[in-house]
């Protein structure tokens, strides 16, 4: 199975794209090459130019203060297991206190370094970080595997307090839909939302079908039309009947 994702609104929209960020950076900081190295770290400042469009420091604290608020509540219910339970909301309480021990903005330890800045600045021009431009970034990727991991670990240490908690929202956001098995009558589905305010949809399909989705959206309406790929890759019509499962989240 494949699962495509469509955020709702523009907060988990800036969720989903630095996790994804955070999963190409997991990546290539457990590679060796110093060209690796090199996308690790134009990563990180990719993760700095979308995590500066909003303020998500305290915007992630609430959210994990009111997912800790309501899921006290369930302690008095009989059909909760005590133990997992208290697991999750030790897990809300270690990730909140972490993120809150975060001094400065998100970065700042980034942005006060000069020499990272200009790196920065010259990733930014397509080939700008050669060697002439740069002499002394590329005396650092001639450094030892060890040296260049041990710098990176350090540069992300304080922002992976922020990455802790945007992990556990999403977590909790994506466990609290439950699939429903649906079928694209003529590779076009469309449900009427009432509108009910969701954060974010879940479309799982066989990945040999060959269906791709497109995902169009708002509290009103929602509505999926599946393409395929031909020799070009160019998307095309599907006319035939897909099968899918669908999963609509919201705290």
């Amino acid at each position: 199975m494949i699962v495509y994702e469509y955020p709702f609104n523009e907060r988990i929209r800036t969720l989903l794209r630095l996790e994804d960020l955070y999963d190409k950076f997991k990546f290539f900081i457990q590679q060796e090459h110093a060209m690796q190295h090199h996308v690790a770290l134009a990563t990180i400042f990719d993760m700095l130019e979308v995590a500066g469009r909003a303020d998500l420091k305290s915007d992630l604290l609430q959210e994990l203060e009111r997912q800790r608020q309501s899921l006290l509540g369930y302690r008095s219910n009989p059909n909760v297991e005590p133990e997992t339970l208290d697991a999750i909301l030790g897990e809300l309480d270690s990730v909140s206190g972490a993120l809150v021990a975060a001094q400065g903005k998100t970065g700042q330890n980034i942005r006060d370094n000069e020499w990272l800045m200009s790196i920065r600045g010259r990733t930014i021009i397509p080939g700008g970080a050669c060697e002439f431009d740069l002499p002394s970034y590329f005396a650092w990727q001639k450094r030892s595997c060890e040296q260049r991991l041990t710098d990176i670990h350090a540069w992300f240490a304080p922002l992976a307090p922020l990455f802790d908690a945007l992990a556990l929202v999403l977590r909790l956001l994506r466990d609290s839909g439950g699939p429903v098995k649906l079928i694209a009558n003529g590779g076009s589905y469309q449900q009427m939302l009432q509108g009910k305010v969701y954060q974010m949809l879940r479309l799982s399909l066989d990945e040999s079908s060959g269906a791709i989705p497109e995902i169009s959206a708002n509290k009103y309406m929602l509505w999926v039309r599946f393409t395929t790929q031909g020799g070009d890759l160019k998307p095309k019509p599907l006319e035939d009947d897909v099968p899918f499962e669908l999963t609509l989240c919201n705290f």
